[in-house]
């Protein structure tokens, strides 16, 4: 049986079709649900084939509120999938703490299921013990009223970050040291002045190009003020909430409650884990500090830091006069339009994919590229393994950072995978900065779509612990440093591919500073676990004690960059995730060829990557996969050497 992605709805009607995905959806899950009450299987089977289907279609429901809320351009879809995306998670609510379904599972005998099946059963039955099926009913009201207001407030959180764009506004003059096509694209208004935005496509190149500190420095702070003040109440309300509903399930705090479906297991060994990596980061980071600190004095003699605002630029200064790379020079090699191609090219031969531009794909936006997926090996006919769309330009009331949404899990026989990459790159010639980025956020969606060929919605797609997740995003970042692979999409005007040996000077010069970017990232995941664990009155000033424990930079007076800090909605207290996710993507990489990355028709190590680690969505825990594809326990050791390199 064939199945086919799903058909968008056109601009006149995109309301209507979130409205009527939501209630049909909703309506579909209630009456599976209702069978089980009424008519409960007497087979494990039976039962769990109830609930994965209404799972999956509640989750239908959750991406496209998630995804609509923040990608439409018409506000009126954007309101109307967060609805959407509110009713779904309070019945997600109402069904966790229902003690008649969880006796209905409680009771069957799960001694015949497979090995999926039974681990599906267990998750299940987890799943209604960490909700808090067992408490009272005041209790369980409690944490019903609990996440419905949590709910609200991280869509009004992330609502804030993504409408809140900040601008300065400079002469022309002002902006000597930015590229000329940076240039070109921001004319003086009538006023003699020119609009730049903290958008990345413009925030990025200000801080790293502008020859004037003091645009610099304005455009640092517009950026660090975004959601400021409004989300300050917002998170302080919800790392409350979140505190008591963890308490009132029998965690200490929200971290350990968080940690415990975690690879980490244990919150307390968040801190653990961040000191850890900042003992690890203390040498490079201080060498290299050095060499910057050494760089500005040249021109602020009495400088005894340098400061954040300053940091982009210098970086830039040491990178061009040291290791001979000019950032400037190489964006001419990345224009957007090949990069794109570059990217798919890439991971097509690497996986052993096809793509499939669908040129009459109804999106919500023009900018939206659709692709089809297919397996490589199959013929030109087959049916695809999933839909991917690319969203990768900004754009008013648009999510400001880059991730991957899902629209549809992916599930064998019932539903394809869809995906959605949503970044903010330039229109025109790229950073390499942003290159890797966008071939790290692409990791998910090949993840998404080769694990949405699993038999159970729980499991589909990138379904496993969350601290894994970044990890083979990360790995796949690599390609974006072979020369050799470069070289096959990354091409100037002229048609000149860009040469080895500034390949390799940019892989030296993006050494440079590892080691103070760890403590950075360090200081943002002890803000992520302090903040949710102390739940401090002041989240300045305990940002600021953060900031000078791990971080390189000083704290800037009057910034809060807390306050657009998106991650401590959806990652809450696991910003660690990140680092966690680099040691175990260092020690997959070990496992490949740096002189020969590629692996032709997916057959070798990439091919066993594929089948071992992506393939399998969440049907095994994810240190099972890693060691199923290395032959062993994954290891800090290839992170610990790449750092000391």
């Amino acid at each position: 049986m064939t199945i086919s992605p799903l058909t968008l709805p056109d601009a006149e009607h995109a309301e209507e079709w979130v409205r009527t995905r939501a209630e049909e959806g909703i309506a579909a899950a209630r009456a599976l649900i209702d069978g089980l009450r009424e008519d409960p299987p007497t087979e494990a089977m039976a039962a769990l084939l109830v609930w994965d289907e209404a799972a999956l279609q509640l989750g239908n429901v959750a991406a496209m509120g998630s995804l609509y809320g923040n990608v439409h351009p018409d506000e009126a879809v954007r309101t109307s999938a967060e609805k959407a995306e509110q009713d779904v998670m309070r019945l997600m609510t109402e069904l966790s703490l229902d003690r008649g379904l969880y006796e209905v599972f409680a009771g069957l005998d799960a001694s015949g299921l497979d090995e999926q099946a039974s681990r599906l059963m267990a998750k299940v039955l987890a799943d209604f013990t960490r909700a808090g099926v067992d408490q009272d009913d005041e209790t369980r009201a409690r944490i019903t009223a609990i996440n419905e207001r949590l709910t609200e407030i991280d869509q009004e959180f992330g609502k804030v970050i993504r409408d809140d764009v900040r601008t300065i506004r400079v002469a022309p003059e002002r902006l000597a040291g930015l590229p000329q096509d940076f240039l070109d694209a921001h004319e003086a208004a009538d006023d003699g002045l020119v609009t730049v935005t903290t958008d990345y496509p413009d925030a990025v190149p200000t801080r790293m190009f502008a020859h004037d500190q003091d645009v610099r420095r304005d455009m640092t702070v517009a950026f660090l003020e975004r959601g400021w003040p409004a989300t300050d109440p917002l998170l302080r309300e919800m790392f409350d909430l979140r505190h008591e509903i963890a308490n009132l399930v029998g965690y200490a705090d929200w971290a350990a409650y968080d940690a415990d479906v975690k690879m980490i297991k244990e919150g307390p060994a968040i801190p653990a884990f961040i000191d850890k990596i900042a003992d690890a980061a203390a040498e490079p980071m201080e060498r290299d500090l050095a060499i910057l600190l050494e760089r500005y004095r040249a021109d602020f003699p009495d400088a005894e830091r340098v400061p954040n605002y300053d940091a982009p630029y210098y970086e830039e200064l040491v990178r061009k006069e040291q290791y001979d790379v000019d950032s400037q020079r190489v964006r001419t090699y990345f224009a957007f339009d090949k990069v794109r191609q570059g990217l798919l090219d890439v991971t097509g031969r690497l996986f052993g994919l096809r793509y499939e531009r669908i040129a009459d794909a109804t999106v919500w936006d023009a900018d939206v590229a659709v692709y089809d997926v297919h397996d490589a090996a199959a013929g030109d006919d087959t049916a695809p393994l999933g839909r991917i769309y690319l969203d990768l330009h900004p754009r008013d009331g648009k999510y400001k950072h880059a991730a991957q949404f899902t629209l549809t899990d992916g599930v064998a026989g019932r539903q394809l995978p869809e995906g959605v990459l949503v970044c903010n790159f330039s229109r025109g010639l790229m950073e390499h900065d942003h290159v890797v980025t966008l071939f790290h956020e692409f990791g998910h969606l090949v993840h998404h779509v080769l694990g949405g060929q699993v038999p159970w919605a729980r499991f589909a797609g990138v379904a496993t612990e969350w601290d894994f997740v970044e990890a083979p995003s990360q790995m796949l970042e690599e390609w974006a440093w072979d020369p050799d692979i470069l070289s096959s999409f990354a091409t100037n005007a002229a048609g000149e591919p860009i040469p080895t040996d500034l390949v390799e000077s940019m892989r030296r010069s993006d050494d440079f500073g590892k080691g103070y970017t760890a403590r950075v990232q360090m200081f943002y995941a002890a803000m992520s676990y302090y903040f949710h664990v102390e739940r401090p009155a002041d989240l300045t000033a305990r940002m600021i004690e953060l900031q000078e424990r791990y971080s390189a930079w000083p704290y800037l007076d009057g910034t809060h960059m807390f306050a657009s800090f998106g991650h401590l909605g959806g990652y809450s207290s696991g910003y660690y995730t990140y680092m966690w996710s680099l040691v175990i993507a260092k020690d997959l990489f070990s496992a490949f060829d740096p002189a020969d990355l590629f692996d032709e028709a997916g057959t070798g190590v990439a091919g066993r990557y594929r089948d071992c680690v992506l393939a399998p969505g969440g049907t095994k825990d994810a240190a099972d996969l890693v060691a199923d594809f290395l032959g062993r326990p994954y290891t800090f050791d290839a992170y610990a050497a790449w750092l000391a390199e």
